[in-house]
């Protein structure tokens, strides 16, 4: 191991790994990125990315995405490019497969976000150094991983907690589901008929949940999700690219804004996530957001800390 990391909980070797969806990795893998993203938010600043140098893909922008990896890569060492799709030859018609070529023999990590799930599949497929999914339709798993560790927090422990997401099946949704119920969590996703999670995606977290012990509930019904609920979470209903549908997706998901009146339904001490960036009272109202159950501004600090774990881990 290196000696940079050697008093760190991480002793799991992930190095030339991608990361494209958590369903490619053990329970246990990821325990010990959680604990050594905690590690290194107690102990930010290393050398340990010295030399190394991460390209970064952007077809979707990003507030949180952009800074948090950059920033995550200075503060070990190391050094960030921001490759936008328009300044790119991929955003004139080069291939997936040559793009990844190119790009292996320059930096030694890739971090894309995107739309097509199959852009990012086909980057980690071609190239030969590790692809760190940022975003795509199906998956956001760096949002996830600072989700539970948020969760984790605040509540001490994950199995057992119990989780409900409300609003939009997308992919926030997907990688929380499926990152809970891989760590034994109670996890309930409530959302209007017609915008479900994937199916795909179901099975799979019901899978992770018989395997976990923990648990998975799909509802239409925002105020029985919520009973007894440590966790509540949400996101915008319409998301980056669904702006043309943004005034049918307010129709639709009248009922399923998180307000006082539905949060007084959970547990006392529940604690309230939002992966932002947020539309107040739309989704959720300021009075919750910015109210004391609210640990979004922790959330988003934590992307930076979860994110300097998978770039150490699969880096070093």
């Amino acid at each position: 191991m290196n000696s940079n990391i050697a008093t760190s909980p991480y002793t799991i070797s992930l190095k030339g790994r991608d990361l494209v969806t958590w369903l490619d990795y053990t329970v246990e893998e990821v325990h010990e990125l959680l604990s050594l993203a905690s590690y290194l938010k107690k102990n930010p600043h290393s050398k340990i990315l010295e030399g190394k140098t991460l390209g970064m893909i952007f077809e979707k922008s990003s507030t949180r995405t952009r800074v948090s990896f950059e920033a995550g890569m200075l503060q070990m060492g190391g050094h960030a490019i921001y490759l936008n799709s328009r300044d790119i030859q991929l955003g004139r018609g080069e291939s997936i497969e040559d793009t990844a070529r190119v790009l292996s023999s320059y930096v030694d990590g890739i971090m894309i976000r995107t739309f097509e799930t199959e852009k990012v599949t086909q980057l980690a497929e071609y190239a030969s150094i590790p692809v760190i999914n940022g975003l795509c339709d199906t998956y956001h798993p760096c949002q996830a991983l600072a989700d539970v560790l948020t969760i984790l927090e605040h509540k001490g422990t994950l199995k057992g907690v119990k989780a409900v997401y409300i609003g939009d099946g997308n992919n926030v949704a997907h990688s929380f589901m499926i990152l809970c119920a891989m760590l034994g969590m109670e996890v309930v996703v409530s959302c209007p008929e017609g915008y479900e999670p994937g199916k795909e995606i179901i099975e799979s977290t019901m899978n992770l949940a018989k395997k976990s012990g923990g648990s998975f509930e799909l509802t239409h019904d925002p105020n029985e999700a919520v009973k007894g609920a440590d966790v509540v979470y949400t996101d915008v209903w319409a998301s980056m690219g669904q702006e043309e549908e943004a005034i049918q997706r307010i129709e639709d998901f009248k009922g399923y804004q998180v307000n006082e009146g539905l949060l007084a339904q959970a547990a006392p001490d529940v604690t309230f996530l939002h992966c932002l960036p947020a539309h107040r009272e739309e989704e959720v109202t300021a009075a919750v957001i910015d109210g004391p159950h609210s640990a979004v501004f922790q959330q988003a600090e934590n992307r930076l800390h979860v994110q300097k774990a998978i770039l150490q881990s699969v880096l070093v």
